[in-house]
């Protein structure tokens, strides 16, 4: 069967899902659409010319450079197709962004034909996708007195391809959509089990709103009551979306309620607008940003006061909150983007200045980030090689310098990183910065849409700025099904082509590594002073600062080895008092988020903030405990500040697992691996001799606020709970009601248990195996009353548990070992009162493959309590997911319910917790 009919057979077969024939990125495909096309007596012709002009993916796919080749002989006379005039061929290649359209484009307009090189420069003027080749094509071309490729530079130093755009419009009317009340998670925006689907857009845009029909049916009637509207997707009483980094998200959001962004590439919307009670994640805001959108912090509740201005409270101790104005679903708006106000009617509602800086709405204007970013590298190369002055045509970066103010870390390390800043000036938070990238990560889920996005613009090849970079496995660790066996083989060989290292071999060489991508990037991470993108909101390592971000930010720090963004404030966490015996870290990881929001009345300072931990002496992998939380505190990033033994243990834990994978054959033809390894013996060295101490801020830096974290109060297990029946529907599935585990009184039913994710660490695993033998050893067996579910994080710990005589003790008790042999095909539905010894990765806290039963309550160390995440609910009961501590996970599964003060204290007695003393050192220089 030819690939034409193989395509007729799937778009048949997409029809019965409602769906349009799916683009096209294949080589093979498009020759033979065009072959058909040629033919004018072809059958096929009529459809072959509408896939080839509306269908075909552009960017580097393999289907674009057959495409960009086919409208060159157009445009040269070579072929001749009725339909297709030269100029249509130009405007198509216009629309292609990138790639194999450049290389074309630059072929003719630096050819002999002196009218074809007239309107391919004409054409290449817009565009802004070139790389280092295009550009040094243009440099050798005007130094050879080419006038074309002058003109073609003149205008690029000109920023033509910006400023001839049309101008934002001043007045956006919208239309309110109400998505959800509270907080709303990118889950719901994009689930997590639909991960399969989202680099198939039209397809995954089906999952909004997890499947809900009837408000899917809401929101396109909206749009037809509202035709010369846009729509605004709220979070009432809100965030919206908190949780993963999901670009997927923003995409279905764009899709429902966007403008395409070409009529040549289908079912990539752009400029979204969305909004939430409380403001934008910061993760996702950025992600709005790359797509041109704007989002908007509507503060339409506000703290009810009383007459002497305190906070008015409800039975619960909790806020009482008041509307300011009203944003019902239906309710019509207009932003407008002169004013910067958002009006109803004639009624100022809100100052939204904070959507529409200079700089997002350059973003607006230019159609998403990505142009903005490449155009100012664009003209920067033309000024300098005509050696001209390049006019200032770009918002200039804000900088903000503050004489006598000392640096919080987070602002050492943009200053260190920072490029294109004005030499000699030391910024503070607040300024703008455009820095370079030393590691990235991108994950399974989001992979597929990060090789689209570098596709897209154009990039072949990892900048050489960037240490280092990984794409893992782990999000679909669980269950090798035939989607993660259709998607998962091709993302990696797309991306160790491009130059990253990868969980699986291409070739087959080494042995496939699911490993939880954070637990890698945070071993991968050699120095205090790096910068870390990764595509997972937990993107927060113990060395250096890391942000999570989107699967197009992502590619950006791929192909260019830089990130923009404002220097972030920060929040100064300390700790005093002694953690007492039978506690867990994970407490003192909860208990911060408690003491927090009680030393600020509720109001969380860690939002949109760095959290800066002085956390002084604890390894790598136990401070991750504490900076892999800070996403649920909503927190922008987090740096642990170390003392100098700490560190360089850390950084030789770090050397050690970066061997083992050199000896496994993970490296590549660059030795990117053993680069890592230099850099981190040459920054232990810098330690030793005190040539460069641990990243430290100043001791008169500023910060937003300062939280003192008592250990003293910390006098029972916490525990994070989703607090699902809350009458306030906005307060559940929070992750800031954190409770003792007194509150549930012992009998609280647990029906599965969950020791896995990046939240574990070996010591965990450890905990877990003592506890089983103490057990047996008080009561002559282990019976299990619930599931146990385990996954560890990560290969290297099941070697060294297995080294250690620990994995033979979880062996002994279990009833299912995973065999990477014989991978599971399909996910687990029914869980039996025995414990899982599961494949490391992310398994249950992802919620894409594995799910525990619908209305189990979940007791787990998981990060995530979203609904629906870990375990929907049934028709009976809530699911709830309760996060807390391994030993409080384990008993509770032994027990069938949460143990008591009493019983945890028993359990834990005489095993090595996670001890921690806070550092006696003044962290500060």
């Amino acid at each position: 069967m030819s690939r034409y009919n193989e395509y007729l057979q799937e778009i048949e077969e997409r029809k019965g899902q409602g769906l349009h024939p799916k683009p096209i990125d294949d080589a093979e495909l498009t020759s033979e659409i065009i072959a058909q096309i040629k033919d004018v007596n072809n059958e096929y012709r009529k459809d072959s010319l509408n896939f080839f002009i509306y269908n075909t993916l552009p960017g580097t796919t393999s289907a674009a450079g057959v495409k960009a080749q086919f409208l060159k002989e157009i445009i040269l006379g070579e072929a001749k197709v009725e339909e297709i005039t030269a100029e249509f061929a130009f405007e198509q290649l216009s629309h292609m962004k990138g790639g194999p359209s450049i290389e074309v484009l630059l072929d003719l307009a630096l050819g002999d034909d002196a009218s074809i090189a007239e309107a391919a420069a004409k054409v290449l003027k817009t565009q802004v996708f070139l790389y280092d080749a295009d550009m040094e094509r243009l440099e050798v071309a005007f130094k050879a007195g080419n006038t074309v490729a002058t003109e073609i530079l003149k205008s690029y130093a000109n920023a033509e391809f910006f400023t001839k755009l049309p101008e934002v419009e001043e007045e956006i009317k919208i239309v309110t959509f109400i998505a959800g009340t509270g907080d709303i998670s990118t889950d719901l925006l994009s689930p997590g089990a639909d991960a399969h689907s989202r680099s198939d857009r039209e397809l995954h845009g089906q999952c909004i709103f997890e499947h809900n029909k009837e408000q899917q049916k809401a929101l396109t009637a909206l749009k037809e009551q509202h035709p010369d509207k846009r729509v605004m997707l709220i979070a009432e009483k809100g965030t919206m979306g908190v949780g993963s980094s999901r670009m997927s998200g923003v995409n279905n959001v764009a899709l429902w309620t966007g403008i395409p962004g070409s009529p040549y590439v289908p079912f990539v919307n752009i400029a979204p607008i969305i909004a939430g009670t409380n403001g934008i994640s910061p993760i996702f805001l950025t992600t709005v940003g790359v797509t041109g959108g704007i989002g908007i912090d509507l503060k339409n509740w506000v703290k009810k006061k009383d007459e002497n201005g305190n906070t008015v409270l409800d039975a619960d101790g909790e806020p009482v909150l008041e509307q300011t104005y009203s944003v019902e679903t239906g309710t019509v708006l207009t932003i407008n983007t002169k004013t910067k106000k958002l009006y109803n009617g004639d009624q100022e509602l809100i100052d939204i200045s904070a959507s529409l800086t200079p700089q997002k709405v350059e973003f607006i204007k230019a159609g998403g980030s990505y142009a903005v970013v490449f155009g100012k590298k664009l003209q920067s190369f033309a000024a300098k090689t005509l050696e001209v002055e390049a006019p200032v045509v770009f918002a200039p970066s804000k900088e903000i310098s503050i004489d006598g103010q000392g640096l919080t870390a987070v602002e050492k390390i943009f200053n260190k990183n920072a490029v294109g800043t004005t030499p000699g000036v030391t910024l503070h938070s607040g300024s703008d910065v455009r820095v370079e990238v030393n590691i990235v990560g991108s994950q399974d889920t989001t992979g597929l849409m990060t090789s689209q996005e570098l596709e897209s613009m154009a990039a072949t090849v990892i900048s050489p700025i960037v240490d280092g970079a990984y794409q893992s496995g782990c999000h679909t660790a669980s269950v090798w099904d035939k989607k993660a066996q259709a998607n998962i083989p091709k993302l990696m060989k797309f991306m160790n082509d491009f130059g990253l290292i990868t969980a699986r071999d291409p070739k087959g060489v080494y042995h496939a590594m699911t490993d939880v991508i954070h637990k890698v990037l945070n071993d991968i991470t050699v120095s205090d002073w790096d910068i870390i993108i990764g595509g997972d909101s937990h993107t927060r390592m113990s060395k250096g600062v890391a942000f999570g971000a989107d699967s197009g930010t992502v590619a950006l720090a791929l192909a260019t080895g830089e990130a923009t963004m404002p220097i972030p404030e920060s929040v100064k966490v300390t700790f005093k008092g002694e953690m007492k015996a039978y506690m867990d870290f994970r407490d003192v990881v909860h208990a911060t988020q408690q003491q927090m929001l009680k030393q600020f009345g509720g109001d969380n300072v860690f939002q949109g903030r760095v959290i800066e931990v002085h956390i002084g002496t604890l390894t790598a992998d136990q401070a991750f405990t504490f900076t892999d939380w800070t996403a649920e505190m909503k927190a922008k990033a987090s740096i642990c500040i170390s003392e100098d033994e700490t560190l360089i243990e850390s950084l030789e834990i770090a050397k050690s697992r970066i061997q083992i994978m050199i000896e496994k054959g993970m490296d590549n033809d660059k030795a990117v691996l053993q680069g890592l390894i230099d850099k981190a013996n040459k920054r232990i060295e810098e330690i030793k001799t005190g040539v460069k101490p641990p990243l430290t801020p100043d001791a008169d830096a500023k910060y937003f606020a300062e939280v003192v974290v008592d250990l003293d109060e910390i006098a029972e297990p916490m525990i994070a709970d989703p607090d699902v029946y809350n009458e306030d529907v906005s307060k559940r599935y929070t992750h800031d009601t954190i409770r003792p585990l007194s509150y549930y009184g012992g009998d609280r039913q647990v029906d599965l248990g969950f020791v896995g994710s990046c939240m574990v660490h070996k010591g965990d695993m450890k905990i877990l195996a003592q506890m089983l033998k103490n057990i047996e050893e008080l009561h002559g067996k282990v019976e299990f009353k619930a599931p146990l579910v385990v996954a560890p994080p990560t290969y290297n710990i099941v070697d060294e548990l297995k080294a250690e005589g620990d994995w033979d003790v979880l062996k002994k008790y279990s009833g299912f070992e995973f065999d990477d042999d014989a991978p599971k095909n399909a996910a687990r539905t029914k869980y039996e009162n025995m414990l899982y010894l599961e494949r490391p990765g992310c398994n249950l806290c992802m919620g894409n493959q594995e799910k525990a039963e619908p209305g189990d309550t979940v007791m787990a160390t998981s990060t995530r309590l979203f609904q629906g995440r870990v375990v929907k609910d049934s028709s009976e009961k809530k699911g709830e997911s309760l996060l807390s501590s391994t030993p409080v996970v384990v008993l509770s599964t032994i027990l069938g319910r949460t143990p008591n003060l009493e019983e945890y204290q028993a359990a834990v007695k005489g095993i090595n917790l996670t001890k921690f003393k806070p550092s006696s050192k003044l962290l500060t220089s």
